[in-house]
């Protein structure tokens, strides 16, 4: 089942008691009883960490574990009465009050925190009055991801108009979203009825999104490890070969490759794989004299005409 920010959020929330009644509790049985992977339960234990009872740091939660067993260290300091200075009190304040203005949150999760919200007020005291003069607008990323959130917690499906960087142009698609996460950029992962085919999409790419009534239905699929980084060429997908000059060998080091052969000129000769070549074209056109496509050879041919008609469009 996908899990999106707030269910992530509140399954940590529990952990934090959970750990601290079982000292040396074993990976598995943790994992089992929050009914996660035991790569899942890792990750929240990596977060957890930079948690803490204050903003400044010094009392972080110290979790760490053996990859067998969970130990936490100083669980005695959570359980100390919560002590709030007054810049601390006024960050939290402005931050839930943005929080609770994001389209898309559900409705139970906005009263929960604008009735915290209220109970932080009445004990910061002065405080407060400082914070109601600072307010937060999150970007128009920050609407879409609360969409996305909210259709992965209901199960429902999204309309999106979206940029295709490598097509240049704009399309309109209904997809099951399955996941949120982070690569550099914020990407939801998605089942698109548009390809009939598991895809990603970069919220900041994002022109239009609208919530539809019908059920998010995504086909069973196996979720990918992001560790490795977000572009993890497969071994069936196409061969293109790649050769560069100096002013290209940047290539190798922002695209997975097979292999990168030295050239007698100091460029490379590259070989990668990926599942849109296509999608090279425009590669090719930035590298403008330091590289060029070698095979396949219809993606050398839509290269050099896409070439030809840029610099016809110079000339006009």
């Amino acid at each position: 089942m996908a899990t999106n920010a707030i269910d992530q959020t509140r399954r940590m929330l529990s952990l934090v008691t959970y750990l601290r009644e079982r000292p040396g509790a074993r990976v598995s049985d943790v994992a089992r009883a929050f009914g996660i992977s035991e790569d899942e339960l890792i990750g929240d234990l990596d977060v957890l960490p930079m948690c803490g009872t204050s903003f400044r740091g010094g009392d972080l939660l110290d979790i760490d574990t053996d990859g067998d067993r969970i130990w936490w260290h100083n669980p005695d300091d959570v359980a100390e009465p919560l002590r709030l200075a007054a810049d601390e009190a006024t960050a939290l304040l402005v931050a839930a009050r943005a929080v609770a203005t994001l389209p898309g949150l559900r409705e139970g999760d906005r009263q929960a925190l604008l009735r915290a919200t209220a109970k932080l007020e009445a004990a910061a005291g002065e405080a407060a009055g400082a914070s109601s003069r600072v307010s937060v607008t999150f970007e128009s990323e920050g609407g879409v991801f609360a969409d996305v959130d909210r259709a992965i917690a209901e199960r429902r499906r999204l309309w999106l108009r979206y940029y295709s960087p490598a097509r240049d142009e704009l399309t309109e698609r209904e997809v099951d979203p399955i996941r949120l996460f982070a690569v550099g950029h914020t990407y939801v992962e998605a089942w698109c009825r548009l390809s009939e085919a598991r895809r990603t999409f970069r919220l900041d790419r994002v022109a239009e999104i609208r919530l539809l009534d019908a059920p998010a239905d995504p086909p069973p699929v196996e979720l990918r490890d992001l560790s490795e980084g977000l572009v993890q060429p497969a071994a069936e997908d196409p061969e293109v070969v790649i050769e560069v000059g100096p002013g290209g060998r940047w290539v190798a080091e922002y695209y997975p490759h097979d292999s990168a052969e030295e050239q007698p000129d100091g460029g490379l000769r590259i070989t990668l794989r990926t599942p849109d070549p296509a999608s090279l074209r425009r590669l090719a056109l930035r590298l403008g004299r330091d590289g060029r496509i070698l095979s396949p050879q219809a993606l050398a041919d839509s290269a050099r005409q896409a070439s030809r008609q840029a610099l016809a469009a110079y000339g006009e």
